[in-house]
């Protein structure tokens, strides 16, 4: 058959309009703001990912730290974490309804919450579970994971004593998911966050360490993860990179930040535990990360009127670990 410039326009005009519809598509899918992160396990792009957040944040008997940390978040794009102990006292619907969402409920549509200590309250967490959804997860778990590009984000449930959770030691429902999970994201790079954390400086050790999540660390250490963030303690704190039993170990380690410092208030810090290389305790912020394909960047970002600020940058295990 003979071909000429009007039959060839004919055949190849339907294409390159598929073609720019696709392209519209994928640019419409890159700039939206879903409700839950966009799932990708490889960040092929070389794009940039935020996570930025606190723990311990809205207390009804005063607000106002956070509404000065929920108006900091107002100028960050990207996925908020909160880091258990959200609605002061109880955690019931109504301090839900009344206190944190005025303030940093205005984020509820890109928040990944974990429950704290206060949500429980010896109870199985009605107020969070109602609040939240399904954005929570199974109200008989509470622990979920998600993607943000080549990282996958780990959300644990550290309220071992909830008598629905039946503990956190090796072989409980929580440890046993965990280790499919990581399984299943083995070439990602990986964050944890829940709301207590196993090493911290705070005054008082029985509040500040908690050593029945050490099954968990060891899982996320055979797995790389990177980096494991969590509240409780209402300060701020980082810790060089460590085992499970706290030797520090640049190469393979996981760097712990403690950032319980959302807005309800300031507690002491102790003396520093090994391998602490950061602290505050007077000043309200959150913490923002900016996720690479092979790194992250971590950087405090205090409350107006506020000096203390912490940065730094570190590389992802699972791109320097042969396989």
């Amino acid at each position: 058959m003979g071909w000429n410039s009007s039959t060839t326009q004919k055949l190849l005009l339907p294409l390159a309009l598929a073609l720019v519809s696709a392209g519209a598509t994928f640019r419409q899918e890159s700039g939206a703001k879903p409700k839950s992160p966009p799932k990708a396990s490889v960040n092929s792009r070389g794009e940039e990912f935020t996570l930025v957040g606190a723990g311990d944040i809205a207390w009804c008997g005063n607000l106002l730290g956070a509404e000065a940390t929920a108006k900091l978040i107002e100028q960050i794009p990207g996925t908020v974490f909160a880091a258990g102990d959200l609605a002061y006292d109880k955690g019931t619907f109504e301090e839900f309804r009344d206190c944190y969402r005025p303030t940093w409920g205005r984020f509820k549509d890109r928040t990944m919450p974990a429950p704290g200590n206060h949500e429980y309250n010896g109870t199985s967490a009605p107020g969070y579970f109602q609040y939240w959804g399904k954005r929570a997860g199974d109200p008989a778990k509470g622990y979920y994971s998600y993607d943000l590009g080549g990282w996958h984000i780990v959300v644990l449930n550290t309220n071992c004593a909830a008598k629905v959770l039946g503990g956190c030691a090796k072989d409980s429902p929580e440890e046993v998911w965990l280790r499919r999970d990581l399984a299943m994201h083995a070439e990602s790079c990986i964050i944890a966050y829940g709301h207590h954390s196993l090493f911290s400086s705070g005054i008082l050790a029985s509040h500040a360490i908690h050593t029945e999540l050490r099954a968990f660390w060891q899982d996320l250490y055979e797995a790389h993860a990177d980096l494991v963030l969590a509240g409780h303690e209402h300060s701020y704190e980082r810790f060089a990179p460590q085992t499970p039993e706290g030797k520090r170990d640049e190469k393979n380690g996981i760097r712990e930040i403690v950032v319980g410092t959302g807005g309800r208030s300031h507690t002491p810090l102790g003396f520093a535990t090994e391998n602490s290389e950061v602290r505050n305790s007077d000043t309200f912020g959150v913490l923002k990360l900016t996720l690479t394909a092979k790194a992250y960047r971590w950087e405090f970002i205090p409350q107006p009127g506020m000096s203390f600020t912490d940065s730094g940058e570190g590389t992802c295990h699972n791109h320097e670990t042969p396989k």
